[in-house]
């Protein structure tokens, strides 16, 4: 059974999802809604994916998706604390860079 979970934290500059669990066809819309619903034009969304041991395409989706999104609204995405399936997975489809760039510590949320 997937154990599911987020929690979100909003700052003065930013929002932070923290994820745990895994970003699958059954959890991203749960995980899509709550990110779709935050006010993010102009700021930043930082996703804490240390919690997430596994991640599908659908995962992938979701955050190409966001990193849109967020480019649309003058706003900053990135991806922090991959485990190593996740992180693979964006290496494999060349988006890892893409994704993490705005991440400090390289891929850390600090």
């Amino acid at each position: 059974m997937n154990d599911f979970t987020m929690t979100t934290q909003q700052h003065p500059d930013r929002t932070v999802i923290t994820v745990s669990g895994e970003m699958d066809l059954r959890t991203c819309p749960e995980l899509a809604q709550a990110a779709f619903v935050v006010p993010l034009s102009g700021r930043t969304l930082h996703l804490d994916l240390s919690g997430v041991s596994f991640m599908d395409s659908s995962g992938l989706n979701l955050l190409v998706l966001l990193r849109r999104r967020l480019q649309a609204e003058d706003g900053r995405f990135a991806v922090a604390g991959l485990q190593a399936q996740p992180a693979r997975l964006l290496e494999l489809t060349e988006t890892y860079e893409l994704l993490t760039a705005d991440a400090p510590d390289a891929g850390r949320l600090g």
